[in-house]
């Protein structure tokens, strides 16, 4: 069924929740924020960066370049002052270097954070790669690993020719490996293969198989690990990549120790939205646990629901404010993005954040 904009604003705007009482226990959030082509405005040579330059096809001044960046702190600093805290983790992708990282967390608005970076260059031809910040005070950092996107081995029934598939790049998988509270954790950020230009859904499949298999290896290497995957997965929670792949399921009561919890499946199926795409809500940006977060012990960190309704109770955010969201014209009540029919109109993303409570 179609959940055209006028319906699924409604819907999101349930979602205005403050924290619940649980929050007073030991607990933090860990998020995801697709940040839509942060681009700075600087010729790289080794990426796609053409259209982001002065003299490109967006004209991409400098004035342009900090209030997009000061847009992207407010919306995070608007998550704090709405949570009464910072993010834990959260995990950013369409960002084209550090630099444009730095520049983020240096920002007047959250520079009080010191949000610490977890960045690698990588290999996608538009120029964009994930990352992910850390508050140092409550994630503690061990180690971590860029995965490339690769065909070796799948299972996966791949649809491109064994040319396109090695001329075929994307963006690598970010994994983290940390603590919270003495507990380890593994938090793996991504960014899917988009869908523009008829892109099957068996490239994001192969990401999710590839994000799977790594995680599952992690698990079995220590055991007990609490897995958090989050992303941009350009795939809705019910799709192939999601459901199958990563074994993403709608409740705890349906999983195995094999599986992920994934909070933003039930919210999907109840018109829930963090971008409106071909006319369409949908939920692309997810974020799923794994049987360890999702079922541990009591006195162990699990994840705790976020939002409550007459009917419904969910365990994941969406988060958006009436700045965020465009107020007029043809795509009132959907994300107030960067541009907009190619004019630089000064929002903010297409995407809407999620995020996720950790609490014990």
């Amino acid at each position: 069924m179609k959940r055209f904009f006028t319906t699924a604003l409604t819907a999101v705007v349930l979602l205005s929740a403050v924290l619940p009482a649980s929050a007073q226990k030991k607990s933090y959030i860990i998020g995801f924020y697709n940040l839509e082509n942060l681009f700075d405005i600087y010729d790289d040579p080794a990426k796609n960066d053409e259209e982001y330059l002065p003299d490109g096809k967006n004209n991409w001044t400098e004035v342009k370049y900090r209030k997009k960046v000061s847009n992207m702190a407010q919306v995070i600093r608007a998550m704090k002052d709405d949570n009464k805290v910072y993010h834990a983790v959260l995990g950013v992708s369409e960002i084209e270097n550090r630099l444009v990282l730095e520049d983020l967390v240096s920002d007047p608005q959250i520079a009080d954070a010191n949000f610490q970076i977890v960045h690698y260059d990588g290999p996608d031809r538009r120029g964009v790669d994930v990352a992910l910040l850390y508050k140092p005070e409550y994630f503690h950092y061990l180690d971590s690993e860029s995965i490339p996107f690769n065909f070796d081995g799948t299972e996966v029934k791949i649809t491109l020719t064994k040319e396109d598939q090695d001329y075929f790049r994307t963006r690598d998988i970010l994994m983290v490996r940390g603590t919270i509270d003495g507990e380890m954790f593994a938090i793996y950020v991504t960014h899917l293969p988009s869908r523009v230009g008829g892109k099957g859904g068996d490239l994001r499949s192969r990401g999710a198989e590839i994000i799977y298999n790594h995680s599952r290896a992690l698990e079995r290497k220590y055991p007990g690990i609490k897995t958090v995957v989050m992303g941009d997965m350009n795939d809705n929670p019910d799709n192939e990549s999601q459901a199958l792949w990563l074994h993403g399921k709608e409740t705890m009561e349906e999983m195995t120790p094999a599986d992920f919890f994934d909070p933003f499946l039930s919210m999907f199926r109840n018109g829930y939205g963090s971008l409106a795409y071909q006319g369409e809500w949908c939920i692309f940006d997810i974020i799923m646990v794994n049987y360890n977060l999702a079922a541990a012990p009591k006195g162990g960190f699990r994840i705790a629901p976020l939002v409550k309704n007459k009917k419904k109770q969910f365990y994941g955010r969406i988060f958006h404010q009436p700045f965020m969201t465009q107020q007029s014209g043809q795509y009132k009540g959907t994300p107030f993005r960067t541009s907009s029919g190619g004019a630089f109109v000064g929002g903010y993303s297409d995407h809407y954040p999620t995020y996720i409570l950790i609490s014990k």
